[in-house]
Formats: structure tokens, sequence, C-alpha cells
């Protein structure tokens, strides 16, 4: 038995990671639909209304992000991950990703790199009133050089470390196939993950080996 079935609570999923965003908002039980399509119509009912806002405070950075990562859609977990960017910054939402990357479950491993694209969104003033005060943004809040390295290095562990075979696939296929891509203080672990790749099992993973070689790696 898991241990969230021996203490009473609900094991974490979409719907219970929505469920708490929907509250925050005020969102009511939207729908009647059964429970593999509730999460769904629920995080629909919060989508433009997370965009309308003016700010978000502290309490809903941990939400929006567990949404994000529990989403299974990676067209749709922007919903969730577009308002974080604008409220909290590119910066820190990367960030939260990079921590879900590092220490989660396969499961939130997984899910952080659905999102991680959508942390890349566009940002324009008009797109939500919590761009900024009068249309101009701190720089620093999207700052986020260091954190994409951050990311590559973890993506690049996460594949040596990791026993099951998706999740490897997962974070590898994610990964550039150009040196270029990688700053010099990670070039160490980049051939030290070449090694191994050009002889996985895997044709996906041998692809993307070869994919790196053509490219001069």
């Amino acid at each position: 038995m898991a241990e969230d079935e021996q203490s009473g609570i609900e094991p974490r999923s979409f719907l219970t990671c929505v469920t708490e965003v929907a509250q925050l908002l005020g969102v009511g039980d939207v729908s009647m639909e059964p429970k593999d399509r509730h999460a769904r119509h629920l995080a629909h009912a919060v989508r433009k209304p997370l965009l309308e806002r003016a700010s978000l405070s502290e309490e809903w950075f941990a939400p929006l992000m567990a949404a994000a990562v529990y989403d299974p859609d990676p067209s749709f977990c922007r919903w969730f991950v577009e308002p974080a960017v604008y409220a909290f910054g590119r910066r820190r939402v990367m960030a939260a990703l990079v921590d879900y990357l590092r220490t989660g479950t396969d499961a939130e491993r997984a899910g952080a790199v659905r999102a991680w694209y959508s942390a890349h969104v566009p940002l324009h003033a008009d797109r939500s009133p919590a761009y900024a005060p009068g249309g101009v943004r701190d720089p620093a809040l999207d700052e986020a050089r260091d954190i994409k390295a951050a990311w590559l290095e973890a993506s690049l562990r996460v594949f040596a470390e990791a026993t099951d075979l998706q999740m490897r696939h997962r974070v590898l296929l994610d990964l550039p196939t150009s040196r270029a891509a990688y700053p010099p203080s990670l070039h160490e672990l980049l051939e030290s993950t070449l090694a191994p790749a050009r002889v996985h099992p895997d044709p996906h993973v041998r692809r993307w080996a070869a994919a790196a070689d053509h490219k001069g790696v």
C-alpha cells in the first residue's frame, strides 16, 4: 500500500493539482464529466481568469507549477506555465522546473520536460495585466541563461542515472545536438553522455548521438 493510501491523503494527480488552483481562484465544481475528463474541464475554467489577474500572491506559485508538471498534455500545460511566467518571471518558473527534474519522481520529471517548452513562451505587455505596471518589466525577472545551463546539466545527469528507459529517452531527445548550445563547463559531461548513447539499445537514443557526432560534437 502506498504511503498516501496509508495516511488517507489522496495521491497527487493532475485533478488534485488543478483543483487547488481552482480553489485559489474561487472557481467551483464546473463539470459533472467523468473523472478522466473532469480535470481538463476544470483547467479550461481557470485558464482565462489566471491570465486576467494583475498579480498573483506567493501562495499561487507552487500550485501553478504543480498543475503544470502534473498536466499530462504538453499542449495544455501552458495554461499554468504562462500565467506563472507573467506573474513571477521566467527565471523563477524555469528554476522550479529544474528542481523538479533534479529531485522529482519519474512522473514529475516527465512533467517538467513537458512544461519546459512552455516556459519559453514569448511575453507581450497586452497579453496579461501581470506583465508589469505601466508596461515596463524588470529584465531580471526573465534572465535565465544560467538556469537554462542548469537544465542542460540536470538532463544529462538524469540520462546517466535514471533506470527507466522511457525517462532516459525523454530527457535526452529534448537536448540539443550542437556542442555550441552547451557552456564549456558542461562539455565533459556531454562527452560522457555521448559515449553510452552511441551504443545504447534504443535506436532513438543512438540517432541523437549520431546527430551530435554529425555536428562535430
